[in-house]
């Protein structure tokens, strides 16, 4: 029988707002004032979400696997960036418990879009829609979230390995 531990890893993402009518949130597109500038389509919970779930795997953060430098993904859907994550957290036998996200921003508002955000969360990864949280808070009008110079998002997910046999062992 296989004996699994328990992972935890964490990401950050930001972006400053710029010309647009919609942002990327959770791999929803959401009508905003403003759009985000970004070499990708921006989506702050997603990215966040990726570098999560590779730090839970120690295997580097979003740059090491899709570089801003490389052109290929200018424009490009964030969820393809989460799918390899969890293509990656698979490979290792691993198992995916928990995903938590926390939007930080001023506007746009995602209640109304929380479901159809855990829902997209859930397919993209393969996980119940138990498994997925979505939450909001503004910054009290403090920093840049405060003054709606950009948004942010701060991520953990919880993973299952399979235990290591000594061979990746210091």
């Amino acid at each position: 029988m296989t004996s699994y531990v328990t992972r935890l890893g964490t990401g950050f993402d930001v972006h400053a707002f710029t010309e647009g009518d919609h942002v990327w949130l959770g791999g929803v597109k959401i009508p905003a004032d403003r759009g985000v500038l970004a070499h990708s389509d921006g989506d702050v919970a997603l990215h966040a979400l990726t570098d999560a779930l590779l730090g839970a795997i120690a295997d580097g953060d979003i740059g090491t696997h899709f570089p801003p430098s490389d052109e290929q993904w200018r424009g490009a859907s964030s969820d393809r960036f989460l799918a390899h994550a969890v293509k990656l957290v698979r490979e290792r036998g691993g198992k995916i418990d928990h995903l938590d996200i926390t939007v930080l921003a001023e506007a746009p508002r995602i209640g109304a879009h929380r479901e159809a955000i855990r829902l997209r969360i859930a397919e993209i990864c393969g996980v119940p829609l138990n498994s997925v949280s979505i939450k909001a808070t503004t910054t009290e009008k403090l920093g840049f979230v405060g003054r709606a110079e950009g948004l942010a998002a701060q991520a953990a997910a919880t993973i299952r390995l399979p235990e290591a046999d000594g061979l990746d062992a210091v």
